[in-house]
């Protein structure tokens, strides 16, 4: 709990720390003074003010946002010997620089913190399929399990060689999202040659993209080997006699090819409520075995599945995933465009109402994601803040009254009208731009709770 209210906290100072610090290295370039640089709203914790400069530096009791404040005529008398600092004196060009500084450091940062990843390098799956379940896309088009995925593509595009099983995951619900099919350049399984396949997901609904998308594309995890891990004493798997490095081969008439489908077979392996004892066909230490197995019961949102006591399933093959400099700082880029892109034709989705509200998230579901990253390690932390941080940048480009992008929707009309916004309409769009936001806050927050207490 303390480590994910840390890494929450830290994750929303650097990015609104970031996001500020843009308005205000375009304001002073532009030559307006700036009054205060505040990380934060409320009471303020810190305060100092170097000498010689005009800015007064603050980190305030509640960080969930900041502000720069600058010189502004709209807002304090301004002696006349400094108008030509107030922000409202700027030309146009200065001023829309300046609003736009913010969320456009946001993505630069999300841009360099997905190189610094790329650099660093990160363990990933090796692309190897797992067996996909019957009746799945992955199983209407021909994957067996076991095949390794050379290359992939959207549509017509040309196949590009893939590094990790990630990267086919991410494919993957790019393309469904788009309502694109995805082709695949097999090798390996059954058959030593290779082979294209193509994943129909053109008609795929994807209103509500989440794990269960996966599972109906059938692609869900990396092949791995159908091993017995450590068993448990006391559990089903030790009363049958099943032991640590046990090769699972079959269960009942059902082959076993991997991992995934071993643990969905155990999972099946109730029948009218009841476990049923089946005849596992296993390998140990060179010579096959048969054991019957009985698995203890257990009731999952209602659901009664079968458990065994034992972890089942090897570690899949791991890569280190690792880019040069220009090439990591390039992908650093194109997974930033890409974020962006589809964050932008997820939120326009849910206007029409072609993709569910349900996809709002509020700040629990941030704080969950920001502790769950933490435990996995500097990598995964760096990858979420890259992804919180293309998220800051595209909704404050929105053009909502009271976000960045609105204010650049006024200086659009200033530019094509030749005159500003009267105060009449600024304060009526204010007024409906702060009424709909409040309205996705309280959806994103029922959702947090949904999510995490439902």
């Amino acid at each position: 709990m303390v480590l994910t209210v840390a890494a929450f906290l830290f994750a929303l100072a650097v990015l609104i720390a970031i996001h500020e610090y843009g308005h205000y290295r375009v304001a002073v370039a532009c030559g307006v003074k700036v009054l205060r640089f505040s990380v934060g709203f409320g009471k303020p914790l810190l305060r100092w003010q170097p000498k010689g400069s005009p800015t007064e530096w603050v980190v305030a009791m509640f960080p969930l946002g900041g502000y720069v404040r600058m010189l502004d005529e709209r807002e304090a008398p301004v002696a006349p010997e400094e108008r030509h600092l107030a922000f409202n004196n700027q030309r146009l060009a200065k001023r829309a620089a300046i609003v736009a500084a913010g969320p456009l450091a946001n993505l630069v940062l999300a841009v360099l913190l997905y190189a610094l990843v790329n650099w660093m390098g990160v363990m990933e799956p090796a692309p190897y399929l797992a067996a996909p379940a019957v009746g799945t896309i992955a199983a209407q088009a021909g994957v067996q399990g076991g095949e390794q995925v050379l290359a992939a593509a959207m549509g017509d595009a040309q196949p590009e060689p893939l590094r990790s099983f990630d990267d086919l995951r991410w494919l993957l619900a790019r393309s469904a999202l788009d309502g694109e099919s995805v082709r695949l350049l097999l090798q390996g399984g059954t058959d030593a040659a290779q082979r294209s396949v193509t994943l129909r997901l053109d008609h795929l609904d994807t209103r509500e993209p989440d794990a269960e998308l996966l599972r109906k594309i059938g692609i869900t995890g990396p092949w791995t080997r159908p091993v017995m891990g450590e068993v448990m004493p006391g559990g089903a798997a030790e009363r049958a006699g099943l032991r640590e490095g046990d090769v699972v081969l079959a269960i009942g008439p059902d082959a076993v090819g991997d991992g995934q489908q071993l643990r969905a077979l155990i999972r099946a392996s109730v029948k009218d409520g009841q476990p049923r004892t089946q005849a596992w066909q296993v390998e140990r230490a060179g010579r096959r075995l048969e054991i019957a197995v009985t698995p203890q019961l257990r009731d999952e949102e209602g659901v009664a599945v079968g458990r065994i006591g034992a972890y089942v399933g090897a570690a899949p093959e791991m890569l280190m995933v690792r880019y040069g400099p220009l090439d990591g700082l390039w992908k650093g880029a194109q997974r930033t465009w890409e974020i962006s892109a589809l964050t932008l034709r997820m939120m326009g989705r849910m206007v029409i109402g072609e993709a569910s509200v349900k996809n709002l998230s509020g700040p629990l579901t941030i704080a969950d994601y920001a502790g769950k990253s933490a435990h996995r390690g500097l990598t995964a932390y760096l990858v979420f803040l890259a992804l919180i941080s293309v998220s800051l940048g595209v909704l404050n480009l929105l053009p909502l009254p009271v976000l960045d992008g609105g204010h650049l929707m006024y200086y659009l009309w200033e530019g094509v009208t030749g005159h500003g916004v009267s105060d009449a309409w600024m304060e009526r769009l204010q007024r409906g731009g702060v009424a709909l936001l409040l309205v996705m806050m309280s959806i994103a927050v029922f959702n947090d709770f949904t999510r995490l207490f439902g």
